[in-house]
């Protein structure tokens, strides 16, 4: 099997754990948003810590680096629990397909902060995104917009913690950044789940707990991708998130978009395809990077 092969599979394992946590963290029920995502990243920070001391890694990173490590798990908190709160009100491929303009994100705020070059191309491609987003959005004046709001504003935040990422580029392992944000995410969030937390099931508390395992197998399978080809190469099969979690959500919720998402979901998918066969015909865009909340 070529690289280039293991990388597709890794990505749509990596796909297909993503779509199992927002499949897991829907059917959890009412639980309070911040006490499923302190689930989500405890899982992950346990997991992580496993990995760092086997690997004999700093747990908490190089000093020179705290700076972009603290900016990168904060903006993936906040990126985190928005989603998260886009999940329990939204239909599910809806909520994943929102939270999937985070790359053209990455490019703004590359282009903004690490000065990178935007090509009329990549510049395309996002207007014709945000086209695509107001299909799923359909755009009212009520608080029905509210959880639309969230799922962009998810995108937006994690758009901002890969350019930190970006900027971080090798000079951490990325299991030591996932632990790191993992860690943070908790430590932050632990008063007020403390504060508000609600009892649970067992059948809730195994559902977050499979939430995490999942959403660590994601972050693991993307990072793992991404060693063996380029970004450019591979990241639209990112985008088969949005299929699985539309056939979880039918067969695990009885969940059917309307035929306005379908349209966006094809603009959006389009424009994303648009991209990666223009980075196929040799032109550098910032795609996706090989860590995620």
């Amino acid at each position: 099997m070529t690289n280039r092969n293991k990388g597709i599979l890794l990505l749509l394992a990596s796909a297909f754990g993503f779509s199992l946590m927002t499949a897991f963290v829907k059917l959890s029920g009412d639980v309070p948003t911040m006490q499923k995502t302190i689930f989500r990243n405890g899982v992950s920070m346990i997991i992580a810590f496993f990995f760092v001391i086997h690997f004999k890694e700093r747990l908490f990173g190089k000093r020179e680096n705290q700076r972009l490590l603290l900016l990168r798990s904060a903006l993936g908190a906040i990126g985190i629990i928005l989603f998260f709160y886009a999940i329990d009100h939204l239909v599910l491929a809806d909520a994943d397909m929102l939270n999937k303009m985070s790359p053209f994100f990455t490019i703004v705020f590359a282009a903004l902060f690490l000065k990178e070059h935007v090509k009329p191309f990549q510049l395309y491609s996002i207007l014709l995104a945000f086209l695509g987003t107001l299909f799923i959005i359909k755009p009212s004046f009520s608080l029905d917009i509210v959880p639309y709001a969230a799922g962009i504003l998810s995108a937006v935040f994690a758009g901002g913690a890969y350019t930190v990422l970006r900027a971080l580029g090798n000079r951490e392992q990325f299991y030591t950044v996932v632990f790191y944000f993992s860690t943070f995410t908790t430590v932050v969030l632990l008063p007020f789940v403390i504060f508000t937390y609600q009892s649970m099931t067992l059948k809730q508390t195994v559902y977050l707990l499979a939430a995490g395992v999942f959403a660590t197998v994601g972050q693991f399978g993307i990072t793992l991708a991404y060693k063996y080809a380029p970004a450019k190469e591979i990241s639209v099969f990112n985008y088969f998130t949005v299929v699985f979690s539309a056939i979880l959500g039918f067969v695990l919720l009885g969940q059917i978009p309307d035929v306005y998402s379908f349209i966006g979901y094809f603009i959006i998918f389009g424009s994303s395809l648009y991209m990666f066969l223009r980075n196929r015909g040799g032109e550098e865009v910032p795609a996706e990077l090989a860590r995620k909340e």
